[in-house]
C-alpha cells in the first residue's frame, strides 16, 4: 500500500531533514535526516521494505533495526494523523496519544 500525507499536510526540505506542516491545525513535525530519507522513499511509492533498505545501504544501520526504524516512523504519522487514513478521526482521536514528536506550532 502507497503511503500518502493527509490533504492539509506538507513537507518542507529543510538543512536538517524534513518539516512536516499541519495546515489544518496549525502545528509542524521535524523529521531527522533518516526520517527523512524513508519518509521520502515512501512518497515516491516505495514500500516500507524499500524505505528499511536505502537506510540500511546509507546508514550502516542493519537490517532489522531500519525496519523497526521505520514501522516505528509509519506508526508516529499515523497516530498524529498525518496521513491518509486517520482522515475521518478527530483530532482528540489523534494527539497526543501517538508517540510522533510534535515540534512546536506556528505563532499567529
Amino acid at each position: 500500500m502507497t503511503f500518502k500525507l493527509r490533504e492539509g499536510v506538507f513537507t518542507a526540505e529543510t538543512d536538517y531533514g524534513i518539516a512536516l506542516l499541519d495546515e489544518d491545525r496549525d502545528q509542524y513535525w521535524t523529521l531527522n535526516p533518516t526520517a527523512a530519507l524513508a519518509l521520502r522513499t515512501l512518497l515516491d511509492g516505495g514500500t516500507e521494505a524499500d524505505a528499511a533498505r536505502k537506510l540500511s545501504e546509507e546508514y550502516a544501520v542493519d537490517i532489522g533495526t531500519a525496519h523497526r526504524d521505520v514501522r516505528e516512523l509509519v506508526g508516529q504519522l499515523h497516530s498524529a494523523g498525518l496521513d491518509e487514513g486517520e482522515r475521518g478521526r478527530s483530532a482528540h482521536d489523534r494527539w497526543p496519544h501517538g508517540r510522533a514528536r510534535r515540534a512546536g506550532r506556528k505563532r499567529r
